[in-house]
C-alpha cells in the first residue's frame, strides 16, 4: 500500500458526491465530540474510522488486481496527514490481490483475529454505491448499527438538493407555519429545508415536529427517513436525463469489426437485456417512491398518522431504492467515461459483449421477493 498514493484529497473532499464517497475523516472532524460517535463507531480501528472510502472506476491496469471481471471497486484511502489533505494518502482496494496481507501489514494480527472491521468493509464493498441510506440499511441487516452521525449527505449534494426539496415541501411548510392560508417567507422555507436535511432540531422546527406527531426521540429518526426519500427523489430526477442519453448510446454502439455470429448474437441479446433491466429498475424505483408520495399526500390532507408510521417503518425500502439507483448511476458513469462528449466507444464485439454482460450482472438484484414482503406500504389513513 505504501507504493500507492492518491493526490488532491482536498479537492475530492470538496467535490465528492454522496453516492461515491464516504468521508469518515470529515465526519471525525465534525462529529468526534458527539457522544454517539465514540459509543457506536463505524469501524473499531481509529485509523479506519478516519479514512476516506470511495467507489472507484477501475482503470485497465487496475483490473489485474482482481480475480473477477468487476469494473468498479471500493477504495479505502488513508490520508498521510489528517490536517493537510493536499499531501494525499495511501490506499488499498477491498478484496484486491493480497488484500489480507496488505491490511495485516497496516493493522497487525487483529485484522484477522478481530473480524468486525473486515466484515463491515465486505458489506460496504457488496453495494453499488455509498449513499448513506443504503449503507445504513445494509449494515443494519447484518446487525451492525453505527451512530446516525456517520450517515449524512455530502455538502456538495446538499447544496444541489435545496431548491428541489423546497419545491417538494413548500405546501407542508405553508400548512405548518401559516395554516395553509398564505405562502411562508421564502427565507424561512430555505432555513427549514436546510434543517431538515441536516437533522437539526430546535424551536424553529417545533411546528413541523408537532404536525408529524413525532415524539422528540422519534423526530430525528423520522426526519432521517424523510431525508432519505427526498434524496432518492432528487437522485432519480437528476439521473433520468442521463439514463435516457445512455440508453440511446448503448442502442447505437457497434463493434469496430464485424464479430462472428455467436459473439454478435450474444452481444445483441445482452444489449437488449441491459436496456430492459435498466427500465425495470427505474420502474421499481418509481414504484417505491410512489408509496412515499401517497403517504405525504395524506399528511397534506390532514392524515398525519399514516405519514408518521410510514417514516418510522420505511427504511426497509432504502435497500431496494439505493441498490437500483446505485447500479443505474454506476452504469451511466461508466458509459460516459467510455464515451466522453457523447462519442460511442470503438470496441470489438467481444469488448462490447463483456461490457454489456458486466452491466447485466450489476442489475441482477437478489432477494427481490423477500424485500417486497418487507415494504411498509402504509397508506395515509
Amino acid at each position: 500500500m505504501a507504493e500507492q498514493i492518491v493526490r488532491n484529497l482536498a479537492h475530492l473532499e470538496e467535490s465528492a458526491s454522496t453516492a461515491r464517497v464516504l468521508n469518515l475523516l470529515r465526519i471525525w472532524q465534525r462529529k468526534s465530540r458527539d457522544p454517539s460517535y465514540a459509543q457506536s463507531p463505524f469501524f473499531e480501528n481509529p485509523q479506519l474510522n478516519q479514512s476516506i472510502i470511495l467507489k472507484h472506476r477501475l482503470r485497465g491496469h487496475e483490473r489485474d488486481l482482481f480475480w473477477d471481471e468487476r469494473r468498479t471497486a471500493t477504495k479505502v484511502i488513508f490520508p498521510i496527514d489528517r490536517y493537510d489533505l493536499k499531501l494525499g494518502g495511501r490506499f488499498v482496494f477491498v478484496d484486491q490481490a493480497n488484500y489480507d496481507t496488505v491490511m495485516e501489514g497496516v493493522f497487525g494480527e487483529e485484522w484477522l483475529t478481530r473480524p468486525h472491521d473486515r466484515e463491515i468493509l465486505a458489506h460496504v464493498d457488496a453495494l453499488p454505491s455509498l449513499d448513506p441510506f443504503l449503507v445504513r440499511e445494509q449494515l443494519r441487516r447484518h446487525n451492525h448499527m453505527p451512530a446516525r452521525c456517520y450517515f449524512d449527505i455530502s455538502s456538495g449534494d446538499l447544496a444541489r438538493m435545496v431548491r428541489f426539496v423546497e419545491s417538494e415541501v413548500q405546501k407542508l411548510i405553508d400548512l405548518c407555519y401559516e395554516g395553509g392560508s398564505n405562502r411562508v417567507d421564502p427565507t424561512l422555507v430555505t432555513r427549514l429545508v436546510k434543517k431538515i436535511l441536516s437533522d437539526t432540531v430546535d424551536a424553529e422546527t417545533e411546528p413541523l415536529r408537532q404536525t408529524l406527531r413525532l415524539e422528540r426521540p422519534e423526530y430525528q429518526e423520522g426526519v432521517f427517513s424523510w431525508k432519505g426519500f427526498l434524496y432518492y427523489k432528487w437522485s432519480l430526477s437528476e439521473a433520468y436525463p442521463n439514463v435516457k442519453e445512455v440508453l440511446s448510446s448503448i442502442g447505437k454502439a457497434r463493434p469496430r469489426y464485424a464479430p462472428d455470429r455467436e459473439t454478435r448474437n450474444a452481444m445483441e441479446a445482452s444489449r437488449e437485456a441491459v436496456k430492459t433491466l435498466i427500465e425495470r429498475a427505474l420502474k421499481d424505483a418509481r414504484r417505491s417512491l410512489n408509496y412515499y408520495d401517497e403517504a405525504f399526500t395524506g399528511l397534506l390532507e390532514g392524515r398525519p398518522q399514516g405519514f408518521r408510521d410510514f417514516l418510522l417503518r420505511a427504511p426497509a425500502m432504502f435497500f431496494e431504492l439505493g441498490e437500483r439507483l446505485g447500479a443505474i448511476n454506476m452504469i451511466v458513469s461508466y458509459w460516459k467515461f467510455r464515451c466522453p462528449r457523447g462519442r460511442v466507444p470503438e470496441l470489438t464485439g467481444q469488448e462490447l459483449l463483456d461490457l454489456f454482460t458486466g452491466f447485466e450482472r450489476s442489475l441482477a438484484f437478489a432477494g427481490v421477493a423477500a424485500r417486497e414482503a418487507e415494504h411498509p406500504r402504509t397508506r395515509a389513513a
